[in-house]
């Protein structure tokens, strides 16, 4: 094994993944597969999780789906059980689980009277409480070992607050403040052996914001314009384009880096408009 693949190779570990049956967290399902890990993909759709974990199989890796809901305790520690019985251990937790919800958003037309309370602690719950949780529950044998890696996903709406996605704003700049807490507390609690770090993707087409940022015909929206306007790459991300700062976070290649959040972004992050 060369210098470059001993630094970045995930060869023998085991990841577990939430959501990794969305367009995001499917590409880096792949991406750690491609590297070596063994990939435990958690959703709540069991079907899809063996579907991913059949065509990791089919290109030479190994995976296995898991059905569970990152708001329910006991699934997860079911779930766990599972993870540690077939592989005895866990090195990696991606916590990509995520969503939003037409009542926790403020649309043109509207204004902040018109939030859905109810909706808005539900896209919260999803995202900071659905990170927070498995990062207990799978969290757990890291701290044990003292070795190990934990990936939150933040957003640039964590970054650079974006008009109308209230309740998924809030949800993922506590993320990005849960990313540097958990750093913190797990560097002086169990030593520097296990590090944790966010990415903050930029503009993905997902099938959560394909209608927000496109036509049916294909064309941008008003919105979609704007956010290319605003993205000096001057187009969305490609999945696959998130491979890449995964594989450093969670490689030996980033072994003193814990406590940040990684934009991979086409330097929206960094563009004022002018």
């Amino acid at each position: 094994m060369s210098y470059l693949e001993s630094l970045f190779s995930l060869k023998s570990k085991v990841a577990v993944v939430t959501g990794g049956t969305g367009v995001l967290g499917n590409a880096m399902c792949k991406a750690l597969a491609n590297a070596g890990a063994v990939v435990v993909i958690i959703g709540r759709r069991k079907d899809a999780a063996d579907q991913l974990a059949s065509a990791i199989h089919s290109s030479g890796g190994r995976a296995m789906g898991i059905s569970a809901d990152v708001l329910s305790t006991e699934q997860l520690i079911t779930a766990r059980e599972i993870v540690l019985k077939q592989f005895g251990k866990i090195d990696i937790l991606i916590n990509a689980a995520g969503g939003n919800m037409p009542g926790a958003v403020v649309m043109p037309d509207k204004t902040i009277f018109d939030l859905k309370i109810d909706d808005f602690r539900s896209v919260v719950d999803l995202n900071l409480t659905g990170s927070l949780l498995p990062t207990q529950i799978f969290g757990k044998p890291l701290s044990e070992s003292k070795q190990g890696v934990i990936i939150n996903i933040s957003s640039m709406t964590a970054i650079r607050p974006l008009t109308r996605v209230l309740g998924y704003g809030a949800a993922k700049a506590a993320i990005s403040n849960f990313t540097q807490w958990l750093a913190v507390e797990m560097a002086k609690k169990f030593g520097e052996g296990i590090r944790v770090n966010a990415i903050a993707p930029g503009f993905f087409l997902t099938e959560q914001n394909r209608n927000l940022l496109t036509n049916a015909d294909g064309s941008l929206t008003e919105r979609g314009q704007l956010i290319i306007r605003g993205t000096p790459f001057g187009r969305f991300g490609e999945p696959d384009e998130l491979s890449g700062t995964l594989l450093w976070l969670c490689s030996d290649a980033s072994k003193f880096v814990s406590g940040i959040v990684v934009p991979v972004d086409g330097a929206f992050s960094a563009y004022g408009g002018v």
